[in-house]
């Protein structure tokens, strides 16, 4: 396939896919969604047998695109449902991946780019690194990934992230476990290759028996939680509050909400 919102190599046992809009700082569109989806497809069948997840240029993941949100405002309830089964369907489908995965978190990862960070098997994040999950700002629901977070962190720091909508760096991604290691900029991709190294030393059938036998132990559980958030995700997107929070964003200034 020929990807343009992404870009995958295969070299040494290794896949790196690298989120290629460096002039939208790699937000997630569509077509980026798409393009993902297919890329961890080919991944699978592929004689790779780990994955790296980078970004191009100075960020790793601004979250989804808004102006892309923005055509969403006039979508049926039905359509809603659709476009949060498939976002739900990228971030799942990275948790479940069969083969180890590694996010090189390079700059900053906010919204659905912190959930793509922490999907992933490991992440590597460099010292300025930002996350946070912002939704509650832009009148949004982080419903899809919050559903994993909470069996991350816990609940408490999951409602101190969620509910705050604030940004966090590394330091403190690393106290909560969502970050692995906070690498020197410089030798980011450095330590992912060698992580991912260290794991291609292990048996791939044993590798991927293991992953299988880790996601289960939360499956039927998570089952339910998707299932809630793709509907909450889909809810949201009919208020005002998302309308006011979507336009007041792309318009620079601050949200007018109308619930109470």
């Amino acid at each position: 396939m020929n990807y343009s919102a992404i870009q995958v190599a295969h070299h040494g046992g290794v896949a790196t896919v690298t989120l290629n809009r460096p002039e939208k700082r790699n937000a997630i569109s569509f077509q980026l969604v798409d393009e993902l989806m297919a890329a961890l497809d080919e991944i699978e069948r592929s004689p790779s047998q780990v994955v790296i997840l980078a970004g191009a240029g100075k960020a790793f993941c601004a979250g989804m695109d808004l102006d892309e949100l923005k055509g969403l405002l006039g979508n049926t309830h039905d359509d809603n449902l659709k476009d949060s089964a498939r976002m739900a369907g990228i971030f799942r489908g990275l948790y479940e991946f069969p083969k180890p995965t590694i996010a090189a978190v390079n700059g900053a990862a906010i919204a659905g780019g912190t959930g793509l960070a922490t999907m992933c098997d490991f992440t590597l994040a460099v010292p300025e690194a930002k996350f946070g999950y912002t939704e509650v700002k832009i009148g949004f629901v982080p419903a899809i990934v919050s559903s994993i977070l909470v069996w991350q962190v816990g609940h408490k720091i999951a409602r101190d992230l969620l509910l705050t909508g604030r940004l966090f760096d590394a330091a403190e991604a690393h106290r909560y476990g969502l970050v692995n290691e906070v690498v020197a900029s410089e030798r980011l991709r450095e330590r992912a290759h060698e992580l991912a190294s260290q794991l291609l030393e292990n048996s791939p059938s044993s590798v991927r028996a293991t992953k299988k036998l880790i996601n289960g132990f939360i499956a039927s559980q998570l089952d339910q939680q998707i299932r809630d958030a793709i509907e909450d995700n889909a809810r949201i997107r009919t208020t005002g509050d998302f309308r006011e929070g979507i336009t007041s964003f792309l318009e620079k200034r601050k949200p007018r909400w109308v619930s109470k």
